[in-house]
C-alpha cells in the first residue's frame, strides 16, 4: 500500500513537470545563466567522469534492460487479461515522470538556453542567395585543399585509416584548439562511446546520439569514417550543453576544422559543403551546378559511397521513426523539426563573414 501511494505521489509530479518546463522553456537567459553556464557544467562532468572510462555505452545497456522489462510488462498484463490495469498504468506513469525528470534536469533544458550565435557574437540575419554561394566557394576551396593534401589526387577517394577509438582520442583535441578562440566551448573529461544499438541507427537514418540520462555520447558504428569524426564532435557538443541541432553542427564544424589532424578537417569541411550546397540548389540550381564542378572528384567519390551506405539500410518504417523525431524536436523548441539540422548554413555564413572583415 505505501509503495501504491508513493507511486501516485511520483505520477502526479508528471503534469507538474511539465507544466514547470514549460514555464522555463520562456526564460532563456535564466536557462542561459543558472543552467547551461551553472549547474549543468557540474552534473555533465560529475556523469562524464564516472562513465566515461567504461570502454562500453551504460545507457544503452540501461536503455534495453529497460525496453525487456517494458515488453515483459505488456506481455504479462495481456496474458492475465489486464488485471490490475490501473495499478499497472499508474507505475508505468510514475517512471515516465522520473524519466521526463531526468531528462530536463540533467540535460533537456539546454534546448531553452540562448542561441549559440550570440553567445560566440555571431551576426546571424537572413542571408542572401549571393552570401550564400560565397560562402560555399569558400568552403570548397578548403575542401579541395585539404583532399589533395590527404590523397594527392583530386580523383581519388578519402580512406579514413583511423579505428572507432583512434578517432574517440584525436576528437578532444579539436575541442581544446578551439577552446583558444572560445573558451565557453571547452570540452574536458571525454565520455564518447560505440553505440550497441548501431543497426536499429542505421535503419531508424542517425548518425549517433547523446544519452542524455547518462551524459554519454554515442556513435553509430556502421557509418562511413569520413564522416565519423564529424559526428563524433557533433554529439561532443551535445554533451557540453549545445543541444539545438544547428548548434551542434556548427561546434562539431568548428571543433573539426580546428583539430590539426586533416582527416577531421575534411570531416568537417565536407558536412559543411553538404549542408551548404543543398541550400543552393533550392535558391539556384544553375549555381549549384556550377559549384559542384569545382569539387575535386574524389569528394564527391566519396559522396556517393555514402549515399549508397544509406540506401541499404531504406525500410518502411524509417519514415514513421523520422516523424516521431520531428515531433520530439517541435516540442524542445525546434520549431524546424529536423530541417532545424540544416540551420547550420546561417551559422556558417555569419562565421565566415566575420572572418573576412
Amino acid at each position: 500500500m505505501r509503495s501504491d501511494k508513493k507511486n501516485i505521489l511520483i505520477a502526479l509530479l508528471l503534469p507538474i513537470q511539465i507544466i514547470l518546463v514549460q514555464f522555463l522553456s520562456q526564460k532563456p537567459l535564466w536557462i542561459e545563466s543558472y543552467y547551461s553556464n551553472g549547474v549543468y557544467l557540474y552534473i555533465s562532468q560529475f556523469f562524464r567522469a564516472i562513465l566515461g572510462w567504461i570502454p562500453f555505452s551504460v545507457g544503452d545497456i540501461i536503455g534495453l534492460i529497460v525496453l525487456f522489462l517494458l515488453l515483459k510488462s505488456i506481455y504479462f498484463l495481456i496474458k492475465k487479461r489486464f488485471q490490475n490495469f490501473f495499478s499497472k498504468v499508474i507505475n508505468l506513469t510514475a517512471i515516465l515522470s522520473i524519466i521526463y525528470g531526468c531528462f530536463y534536469v540533467f540535460w533537456g533544458l539546454n534546448y531553452f538556453r540562448e542561441p549559440l550565435a550570440k553567445n560566440l557574437k555571431l551576426k546571424q540575419s537572413n542571408y542572401t542567395t549571393e552570401a550564400l554561394i560565397s560562402t560555399t566557394k569558400q568552403i570548397v576551396t578548403e575542401l579541395n585543399k585539404i583532399h589533395l593534401q590527404i590523397t594527392k589526387n583530386d580523383s581519388v577517394a578519402v580512406v579514413v585509416p583511423y579505428t572507432h577509438k583512434q578517432i574517440y582520442n584525436l576528437a578532444p583535441n579539436g575541442f581544446q584548439e578551439l577552446s583558444k578562440t572560445y573558451p565557453q566551448l571547452t570540452y574536458q573529461t571525454a565520455s564518447v562511446k560505440s553505440s550497441l544499438v548501431s543497426l536499429f541507427q542505421s535503419y531508424n537514418g542517425t548518425s549517433g546520439y547523446l544519452n542524455p540520462i547518462t551524459g554519454e555520447a554515442q556513435v553509430n558504428t556502421m557509418i562511413p569514417k569520413t564522416g565519423y569524426p564529424a559526428t563524433t564532435c557533433h554529439e561532443m557538443a551535445h554533451q557540453i550543453g549545445w543541444a539545438a541541432e544547428n548548434d551542434a553542427n556548427f561546434v562539431s564544424f568548428l571543433a573539426s576544422t580546428a583539430n590539426k589532424d586533416l582527416y577531421f578537417k575534411y570531416s568537417g569541411y565536407r558536412m559543411a559543403y553538404n549542408y551548404c550546397i543543398g541550400q543552393v540548389y533550392k535558391r539556384d540550381k544553375a549555381a549549384g551546378k556550377e559549384i559542384a564542378t569545382t569539387v575535386n572528384k574524389g569528394i564527391y567519390k566519396d559522396y556517393k559511397a555514402t549515399y549508397v551506405h544509406w540506401k541499404q539500410f531504406k525500410n518502411p518504417i524509417e519514415p514513421y521513426l523520422k516523424k516521431g523525431y520531428n515531433s520530439y524536436l517541435k516540442a524542445n523548441n525546434q520549431a524546424k523539426g529536423i530541417q532545424s539540422y540544416s540551420y547550420v548554413v546561417d551559422l556558417l555564413i555569419a562565421y565566415f563573414k566575420k572572418m573576412d572583415s
